[in-house]
C-alpha cells in the first residue's frame, strides 16, 4: 500500500511539474504573439530580423560628416560597417542605395534619417557584403543628424 501511494505521489508531482511548464510555454507564446516588437521604434531591423549593415559615404565634402552620420545611426541599432568619403564631392541630394535587393532595410536607413523613400535607390552591388549605403549630399542640414547644429550655425553649407 506505502508504495502505490508513493507512485501515485510520484505521479502527481510529475504531471504538476509538466503542467507548470506547459502553462510557461504557452504563456511565452502569447506574449511573443501579443507583446511588443522585438525591434522597437528605433531599433534597425532588416526582413529577417538582422541587424542592418550600412556603409556611410560623404558626398557633400564637409570634414566630419560621415562621423557624425555613423554615431547617429549606431546610436539607433544600425551596424555601420564603414564610413568615408564618396567618389566625389558634388551630390546634391541625401541618398540610400539598396545594396542587395531588400527595399525594407534600405527604407528602414531612409526613415531613420528623415528622408522618404523617394531618396531610395536600387544599386546592386554583389561583391558589397552590406545592406544599404547612405551617400551624404548638399542637402544634409535637412535630415535628422544635422539638424540640431544647424541652429547655432556649427555646420558650413556645402560647397
Amino acid at each position: 500500500m506505502d508504495s502505490e501511494r508513493l507512485r501515485n505521489a510520484s505521479l502527481n508531482i510529475g504531471l504538476a511539474l509538466a503542467a507548470l511548464v506547459a502553462v510557461a510555454l504557452i504563456y511565452a507564446l502569447v506574449v511573443r504573439w501579443t507583446g511588443p516588437d522585438p525591434a522597437p521604434l528605433g531599433r534597425a531591423r532588416g526582413d529577417l530580423g538582422d541587424i542592418i549593415q550600412v556603409d556611410v559615404r560623404n558626398g557633400c565634402g564637409i570634414t566630419g560628416l560621415a562621423a557624425r552620420m555613423t554615431d547617429y545611426l549606431r546610436d539607433r541599432g544600425f551596424d555601420v560597417v564603414e564610413q568615408g568619403d564618396h567618389t566625389n564631392f558634388d551630390e546634391s541630394r541625401t541618398v540610400v542605395l539598396d545594396r542587395v535587393g531588400n527595399p525594407r532595410a534600405a527604407e528602414a536607413l531612409a526613415r531613420a534619417v528623415g528622408l522618404g523613400t523617394d531618396r531610395v535607390q536600387e544599386e546592386i552591388r554583389t561583391d558589397y557584403f552590406l545592406d544599404a549605403t547612405i551617400v551624404i549630399g548638399a542637402d544634409y542640414a535637412a535630415i535628422y543628424p544635422f539638424l540640431d547644429s544647424n541652429t547655432d550655425g556649427a555646420l558650413p553649407p556645402c560647397q
